[in-house]
C-alpha cells in the first residue's frame, strides 16, 4: 500500500494520502512552533522575575572616575608624555657631556698627584741644595781664611 493510495474518511470527507502527509507536517510545524512560543514565553518570565541589580554604585565610580580623569587633566596627557621624552632626552644629553667631563676631572686630578709628587722631590732637592750651598759658603769662607792667613805670613808688616 503507497501513500497515494491510502485513504482516509472523516465525517463523510474522504481524504487521500498526499493531503494526509501534507496535513501532518503543517500539524507538527505548528505544534514545534507553539512549544518553541512556549519555551520563549517561560525563559522572558524567569529573566523578568529576577531582581534587577541596583546600579546606583556603579554609576557612583563611574562619577568618582570621570572626576579624577578631569582632574588630572588626562586629555593633555599626549603633550605631556612628549614634553617628558624631549627632557628625558636632554637630560640624557647632558649626563654623557657630564661622564666627559668626569673623565677630565679624573685626568686633571691624576696629573695633579703627578706635579704635587715632583714639587715634593723639587722641595726635597731644593733642602739638599741649601745645605749644599751652606757647605760652599763655609768652603768658600775657609779658603778666605786661609788666603788671608797666607797674605799675612807672606807680609806681616801690611
Amino acid at each position: 500500500m503507497s501513500l497515494a493510495e491510502t485513504e482516509l474518511t472523516i465525517g463523510g470527507t474522504s481524504f487521500k494520502g498526499v493531503y494526509i502527509a501534507i496535513l501532518l507536517s503543517l500539524a507538527t510545524t505548528l505544534g514545534g512552533g507553539v512549544w518553541t512560543a512556549s519555551s520563549l514565553y517561560s525563559r522572558l518570565e524567569s529573566v523578568e522575575s529576577q531582581k534587577i541589580p541596583d546600579i546606583a554604585p556603579l554609576e557612583e565610580k563611574i562619577l568618582l572616575v570621570e572626576q579624577e580623569l578631569s582632574a588630572n587633566d588626562v586629555s593633555q596627557l599626549q603633550g605631556k608624555l612628549a614634553t617628558l621624552g624631549v627632557s628625558l632626552k636632554t637630560i640624557a644629553e647632558q649626563q654623557e657631556k657630564l661622564l666627559l667631563i668626569r673623565n677630565d676631572v679624573n685626568d686633571m686630578k691624576q696629573k695633579v698627584a703627578e706635579m704635587k709628587a715632583t714639587v715634593q722631590k723639587a722641595e726635597l732637592l731644593s733642602a739638599d741644595i741649601k745645605d749644599f750651598n751652606k757647605d760652599v759658603s763655609v768652603a768658600k769662607r775657609e779658603i778666605q781664611d786661609l788666603w788671608d792667613a797666607m797674605d799675612y805670613l807672606s807680609n806681616p808688616l801690611n
